[in-house]
């Protein structure tokens, strides 16, 4: 990746107003045609928001992104959209013991309507307050009792493919242990015995750092400082770690680069947390693994404008050459790039930059939005219900639509690759307008 120390945040904000322009106009599209009996919008066929069984993690990134939407521009028709559906469909993701997509899913909904009340955006109104918070709480006990102990001490969050899985993904999805301790609940086992949500965040996190992320010290034969791998599998007998393994990158031995922004933009935020607290205790392991893949993404995972493809490892990558030294291509006959993996880690090399006070990370995360906010990424088309084209969900699976005469998925938009390009350019663009700094706590 080639970043541009000269790109200032003001720089930016003309591509965020548009960005802002387009997307009121998707959201309301998407609201006016897509049936919710069929389940959540996942990502687009043919511009298009469809469906895809694997599990609803996606919802709150529909109701949520119309909230951003709101805080972006105050309009608030995109407010009601939001509150609206929320109150009527998000329920079921509260009390969901099946997932480990809690702070994807809640935090993103009820979270932000919490959050724009504290801000006073919203009229304060004690009942609903108390709904929020409640639906906060109960989310992030649910989420922090997918509990499994390890050999070592330890434990993690398990994923969706059961007591034996850590997912990488989860990092992000921490936000909703750390909402429900701020608003001071914990989980209660059995003969009363209370849980802090803090405890098992910091454990879950130190895991991850430990089993997901690499860090160059001769751990395997593929150890690479800062490489990311999806998914650590756990002998439940005995509590140890086997192997790594991935769903939806292409081996346990290459980077998938989704996970590996899942982590660079987890690991920021939850820095950014325990900071505000004042709770040092697992700090140095953070920045140790913010850091380090922060700079595999800067090094190695991208081509020179900051978007990746989607795994380091993909088998007919070597076949476009020298392909970091040139800006992606998202309609080359090979692999595809995966935008909604820049979006995400563009947040997290800008929060990382800012808290570790590193020019390097920051203005990468500004050249990376950059060329994420223009096209051919972002999506002008109005017929097209996608924010931000070129994403893909699993490349594995084949579930990606793939054009006629093309040879690679390409053109298509995700909800989470459209949810986290609005949240960060609502981060960058209270940073330019000097308005509260953007945390997902402060509620």
């Amino acid at each position: 990746m080639k970043i541009d120390f000269t790109l200032q945040p003001h720089d930016l904000l003309p591509k965020i107003r548009k960005l802002w322009e387009l997307s009121g106009a998707k959201i309301s599209l998407i609201e006016k045609t897509f049936d919710p009996g069929k389940g959540a919008p996942v990502f687009t066929i043919r511009g298009i928001y469809t469906t895809r069984g694997w599990t609803e993690w996606t919802q709150g990134f529909q109701y949520g992104s119309a909230l951003l939407q709101f805080d972006a521009t105050g309009e608030t028709s995109f407010l009601e959209i939001g509150r609206r559906n929320t109150v009527e469909k998000m329920a079921p993701h509260v009390s969901h013991f099946g997932v480990h997509d809690h702070g994807f899913n809640n935090v993103s909904t009820y979270g932000n309507l919490l959050r724009l009340m504290k801000e006073g955006r919203i009229a304060v109104n004690d009942w609903e307050r108390n709904f929020y918070r409640l639906a906060l709480k109960l989310s992030g006990a649910v989420q922090a009792r997918r509990w499994t102990d390890t050999a070592d001490g330890g434990g993690f969050i398990y994923s969706f493919n059961g007591p034996h899985s850590l997912f990488v993904d989860t990092i992000r999805s921490l936000r909703a242990l750390a909402v429900a301790h701020r608003l001071g609940h914990v989980l209660m086992e059995e003969n009363d015995r209370k849980i802090s949500l803090l405890d098992r965040l910091k454990a879950h996190a130190v895991s991850t750092m430990k089993w997901s992320i690499y860090y160059g010290r001769g751990r395997d034969a593929y150890d690479v400082r800062g490489r990311v791998t999806h998914e650590a599998i756990f002998n439940l007998n005995d509590g140890n770690f086997r192997c790594p393994s991935s769903q939806q990158g292409y081996s346990p031995f290459s980077t998938w680069t989704r996970g590996l922004a899942w982590a660079v933009c987890g690991l920021a935020e939850q820095l950014e947390f325990l900071d505000a607290l004042g709770d040092d205790e697992i700090t140095p392991r953070l920045r140790e693994a913010a850091e380090a893949t922060c700079d595999f993404y800067i090094e190695h995972a991208t081509a020179v404008d900051g978007i990746p493809y989607w795994d380091t490892g993909a088998p007919q990558l070597h076949r476009l050459g020298d392909w970091q030294s040139r800006p992606a291509e998202p309609r080359n006959p090979y692999e595809p790039v995966d935008s909604s993996a820049a979006a995400i880690a563009a947040q997290g090399l800008l929060r990382f930059g800012r808290y570790a006070k590193n020019e390097r990370y920051w203005q990468a995360g500004l050249t990376l939005l950059s060329a994420l906010f223009d096209e051919p990424y972002l999506s002008t088309d109005a017929k097209h219900q996608g924010l931000i084209l070129h994403s893909v969900y699993h490349r594995p699976n084949g579930w990606d639509y793939v054009p006629e005469g093309v040879s690679i998925p390409c053109g298509e938009s995700s909800m989470w690759g459209d949810y986290h390009a609005r949240e960060v350019a609502l981060y960058l663009q209270r940073i330019i307008e000097n308005r509260p700094y953007l945390t997902f706590w402060e509620n």
